[in-house]
């Protein structure tokens, strides 16, 4: 066989955002764009604010001499400082530029992260519904996934956590606000898992790091102020990109930051550094950490977003589906009418509206909506969900 078994069997169990997005190119072609209502890839269609513009534009009109060499594999001093800087004001904690380490956006850095720490056979608690890539991550550097549900409102069950905290355990992945659900953990939630991390990391005798993957902090709805986990929790290591906030996500910009209260923080940085060269990412794009360094504290309008979720949770909820209000991200993960979310995503199709099954986030019985598209595909795709809400009697 020219591929592998384990890529095989992951070819056949995973892949649901990537399958629909090409299902859609498929009705495209055979109804025209404007017929069909893709709502199934997190690909932002608005364009990055005009400060990334007017940096792009003075880097281009005035260019740094050796701006587009070679740099530290953790990337350029200055853009770790200016990370560092941000990060200081907004936790209040003594960051400087050795606790970062810039990378090819977050799935990059949670590769980087998850390669550096996993030794064959550790324990990776993920929570569902979760990001689909993450176990694919975890099992390429020899880990073991172990998923634990949250509960009816998608926040963490520490109680389960807990119970799932074994001797093996060397980390748990974070994701607020989550994708697919768009929730958002509180303050009181972080401080509440640290506790229990404090608790397991002393039985076990051996740290237990919290990663916390973070790409969509900045896309914050209802007043609400992102909760850092840093304060929290010593051992934190985050990870994030400017996919979402600058709606950059093919130019794969991020970086790593590990707590400054972190006690290993120095050897895990090293590892970090190393691990980005030899992975193959070597080092971030420089033209970019050349144009994030003075977009730290820039973000997309999350009101746009706020907008749209609110237009599709009033009307979804008026057609009788189950939802959890989101406070973040773009996501909504309403309840399929039916057990079988596939059967259920399918039926949809059939009015050319593409979502996918709730089963490719580790929760089957739900569907995934991404709402940055533009307002006609939103508002195109209502019949479609009327239709099959009325088909299943909701």
């Amino acid at each position: 066989m020219p591929v592998s078994s384990g890529v095989r069997r992951a070819l056949e169990q995973g892949g649901w955002i990537r399958r629909m997005f090409e299902a859609g190119i498929t009705l495209k072609a055979q109804y025209g764009d404007d017929k069909v209502f893709d709502l199934s890839l997190g690909n932002p269609v608005v364009e990055p604010p005009a400060e990334f513009r007017d940096e792009l534009r003075r880097l281009a009109e005035t260019p740094i001499p050796g701006m587009h060499r070679y740099m530290p594999n953790n990337g350029y001093p200055e853009t770790r400082q200016a990370v560092a800087d941000s990060l200081r004001e907004e936790t209040g904690m003594a960051f400087t530029a050795g606790d970062v380490v810039m990378t090819c956006g977050a799935a990059a850095a949670l590769n980087v992260v998850l390669k550096t720490i996993l030794d064959p056979g550790d324990e990776v608690i993920i929570l569902s519904p979760y990001f689909v890539e993450y176990g694919f991550y975890i099992d390429n550097h020899q880990g073991n996934p172990v998923v634990v549900p949250t509960d009816e409102g998608f926040q963490p069950d520490l109680a389960a956590i807990e119970a799932a905290v074994s001797p093996r355990t060397k980390a748990i992945i974070i994701n607020s606000p989550n994708n697919p659900s768009g929730v958002v953990y509180s303050a009181g939630t972080l401080e509440a898992l640290a506790g229990l991390l404090e608790r397991c990391q002393s039985r076990n005798g051996s740290p237990i790091y919290l990663i916390s993957d973070e790409p969509y902090r900045r896309i914050i709805f209802d007043g609400l102020t992102y909760p850092q986990v840093f304060p929290h929790y010593d051992n934190t290591i985050v990870v994030t990109s400017h996919a979402k906030d600058l709606a950059l996500p093919g130019e794969r910009i991020g970086h790593i930051a590990v707590s400054p209260a972190c006690p290993d923080r120095g050897e895990l940085t090293d590892g970090f550094t190393f691990c980005n060269r030899t992975l193959g990412f070597v080092n971030a794009p420089a033209l970019m950490q050349h144009v994030v360094r003075r977009l730290q504290g820039v973000s997309v309008d999350a009101g746009d977003y706020q907008r749209k979720r609110d237009f599709l949770h009033s009307q979804l909820t008026e057609m009788g589906y189950s939802v959890v209000k989101p406070q973040g991200a773009f996501y909504l993960f309403p309840k399929s009418p039916v057990d079988d979310d596939v059967a259920f995503v399918e039926a949809l199709q059939e009015f050319n509206v593409l979502t996918v099954p709730g089963r490719g986030f580790g929760t089957p019985g739900y569907f995934r909506i991404s709402y940055c598209v533009e307002d006609r595909v939103l508002e195109g795709a209502m019949d479609g969900f009327a239709r099959t809400a009325e088909r299943f009697g909701l």
